[in-house]
C-alpha cells in the first residue's frame, strides 16, 4: 500500500517535469505488485495529481481489487501553495470541505457500486492520510467499512508526547480531557454519540512514528484512552475523545456540528521502532522488521 502512495508522488513528479513513456518514473511502484493505474485524481485548483485508483490485474489474488491511493504534501513549485493551504485547513477540520475530499468520495462511491466493497482499500500519506480518513469515516457511516492504511496520519494538536516527565504528561492529557468534555457537554445537540459510535467496528490501520510530531499523537491519544478506563473516569475520556476544542469553535463559527475529523474510535496501531532519517517519510513503511507489533484501540460506549 505505501509503495502505490509512492507511485502517486512520482506520478505527479513525472507531471511536473514533462515525463513520458519510457521515461516516466512511477509506473514501476505499481507494476511491481502487477497492479495498473485506471484513472488519476487531480485537483480542480492546480490540476496535480493528487490520487489515484488502482486495479489489481492478479486473478489469484482478489483482496484488494481496487485501491483508491493518495498523496501528501509536496513542496514543488506547482503544488506546494495548494497543499500546504490544504494542510492548513485540517486542525480547523475545514479539510472535509475540500474539493479532494469531495472527489475522493466520489471516486471511492464509483467503484463500491460496481463490485463489493471489501474488494476496495484505501491508502494516504500524511496530508493524503487526512482526505483518506475522511474518506474511509465517510463510507463506514454509509455501511461500508473499507480496509483503509494510514501513513503518518496529521494529529493536529500540541505532541504531548514531547514532555518528558510521566506525571506531567499524564496529568496534562488528564487536565485536556476534562476541558474537551465540557465543550462537548456545552456544544452538544439532541444526539449525543451515534456518528461516532458508528464507525466503532472499523478499523482504520495507522503507521505512526513516535519521533514524528505531526502523527505521534495517535499514540498518546489512544494509550490515555486506555488509562482514563482503568482510572475509572473513562465516561469523561469517552465525552472528550470524539472532538477537540479547536473544532467546536471552528465549527460553531460555521454553523454546523460534527465529530473532529481526526479522531476516530478505534484503530489498529502500528509504531516505527528505529531510526529512519526524516521520521515522517513514507519510505519507512516499505523497510522490514522494523515494527512493534501493532495495538488494537476500540472504543466502547459503556
Amino acid at each position: 500500500m505505501a509503495c502505490l502512495v509512492k507511485g502517486v508522488y512520482l506520478a505527479e513528479r513525472d507531471r511536473q517535469e514533462v515525463r513520458q513513456g519510457d521515461q516516466e518514473k512511477a509506473p514501476a511502484w505499481w507494476k511491481a505488485f502487477n497492479f495498473k493505474c485506471i484513472k488519476f485524481l487531480k485537483d480542480e485548483v492546480d490540476s496535480s495529481i493528487f490520487g489515484a485508483i488502482f486495479e489489481n490485474l492478479d486473478p489469484q489474488d482478489a483482496s484488494p481489487k481496487y485501491v483508491l491511493a493518495i498523496r501528501g504534501t509536496m513542496l514543488k513549485p506547482k503544488t506546494a501553495i495548494r497543499d500546504v493551504y490544504l494542510d492548513a485547513k485540517i486542525p480547523f477540520n475545514e479539510l472535509i470541505d475540500s474539493s479532494r475530499c469531495e472527489i475522493a468520495l466520489k471516486a471511492v462511491e464509483g467503484i463500491v457500486r460496481s463490485t463489493n466493497f471489501r474488494n476496495v482499500w484505501l491508502a494516504g500519506h500524511s496530508l493524503g492520510a487526512s482526505i483518506a480518513l475522511q474518506t474511509g469515516k465517510d463510507m463506514a457511516k454509509k455501511g461500508y467499512k473499507l480496509e483503509t492504511f494510514l501513513y503518518n496520519p496529521p494529529f493536529p494538536r500540541f505532541p504531548l508526547e514531547m514532555i518528558k516527565s510521566k506525571k506531567l504528561k499524564d496529568g496534562a492529557r488528564f487536565v485536556r480531557s476534562v476541558l474537551k468534555a465540557g465543550v462537548s457537554l456545552a456544544c452538544k445537540k439532541t444526539e449525543e454519540y451515534d456518528s461516532f459510535t458508528l464507525l466503532n467496528s472499523w478499523t482504520p490501520q495507522l503507521f505512526v512514528n513516535p519521533e514524528d510530531m505531526i502523527c505521534c499523537g495517535y499514540i498518546g491519544h489512544f494509550e490515555h484512552r486506555n488509562k482514563m478506563e482503568r482510572w475509572g473516569v473513562g465516561e469523561i475520556e469517552r465525552m472528550a475523545t470524539k472532538t477537540s476544542v479547536v473544532c467546536k469553535a471552528s465549527n460553531a463559527l460555521l454553523g454546523r456540528d460534527g465529530e473532529a475529523s481526526h479522531l476516530i474510535p478505534s484503530a489498529l496501531v502500528t509504531t516505527n521502532t528505529t531510526k529512519h532519517g526524516c521520521s515522517h517519510d513514507l519510505g519507512q513503511w516499505w523497510e522490514k522488521e522494523i515494527y512493534e507489533m501493532p495495538m488494537h484501540y476500540v472504543y466502547s460506549k459503556n
